[in-house]
């Protein structure tokens, strides 16, 4: 059964940092690509970073590249999101999931992390 658990949300102002975890069972995780989204209220979800299964190659959505780093520890069966210069614009919840060239998320999802950008 897939499990994906996301923490590290939270409140901060702009400018500022938060890095975003996920630890992910029930799949070889090592194995496939993984990705961040995100989604607003009233909003489809957005890809928001990929990276393929070794870590060597990463993608942004262009309104993150610059600011997002995403990293993957695979021993530890975890995802990272490093997420820098802030912008309220940022505020979602994020969700991670397997993905990226051209492998699809898992139907199933966690419960996500919530980030606020607010003064």
């Amino acid at each position: 059964q897939v499990q994906l658990v996301e923490s590290g949300g939270g409140l901060v102002q702009p400018g500022g940092s938060l890095r975003l975890s996920c630890v992910a069972s029930g799949f070889p995780f090592r194995e496939e690509p993984a990705s961040w989204f995100r989604r607003t209220p009233g909003k489809e979800r957005e890809w928001v970073a990929s990276i393929l299964y070794s870590g060597r190659l990463t993608r942004y959505a262009d309104s993150v590249d610059d600011r997002f780093t995403i990293s993957r520890d695979n021993a530890k069966n975890t995802l990272y999101l490093q997420m820098n210069s802030l912008k309220s614009d940022d505020t979602a919840m994020y969700y991670c999931n397997r993905g990226g060239w051209g492998v699809q998320p898992f139907a199933s999802w966690g419960q996500g992390t919530q980030v606020t950008v607010s003064s």
